[in-house]
């Protein structure tokens, strides 16, 4: 890339372990990229889409603070008894291109949505599908895709 992107990786802590690895897929990418990233944790998936808009809303009142040029959306829900996994689901997914779509917000979106722990470290271990790389990679591609049309906040 041109000019290094920075990138906000907002992890939701939930499922610690399995947070972990997606921010260690999401950091290798971002790394091989050459780009550089702050990291904010939030309690749950449910959080995210809330903390990147504050972010958004700080660096409008903050001259002096750069914004960032991606976003990073990491985190897990695992189905249970309740229809509180769909909720979460739905209302974080929703959130989030809510944001990419007013804000005009390069998003990475990588909060898996599952049956089970197994099928969650199955797509967020970095040797296998490594969800937290490819959300990451994403959202630099979106970056660039802004950059094409000239949608670049610098």
């Amino acid at each position: 890339m041109a000019d290094t992107p920075t990138l906000l990786i907002v992890e939701a802590r939930f499922y610690e372990d399995i947070a972990d690895e997606l921010v260690r897929g999401a950091v290798a990418e971002i790394n091989q990229a050459g780009a550089t990233y702050e990291r904010l944790s939030v309690p749950g998936a449910f959080e995210i889409p809330a903390a990147i808009r504050y972010a958004v809303t700080a660096m409008d009142h903050y001259s002096g603070r750069r914004r960032f040029d991606g976003y990073v959306a990491l985190g897990c829900v695992i189905r249970g008894e309740t229809t509180h996994y769909d909720y979460v689901c739905a209302e974080s997914a929703r959130g989030l291109q809510d944001l990419a779509l007013t804000h005009t917000l390069a998003i990475g979106y990588g909060i898996l949505t599952v049956e089970n722990r197994e099928q969650a470290w199955a797509r967020a271990s970095v040797k296998h599908k490594n969800k937290g790389g490819g959300a990451a990679r994403a959202c630099l591609d979106m970056i660039e895709l802004k950059r094409h049309f000239r949608l670049y906040p610098r």
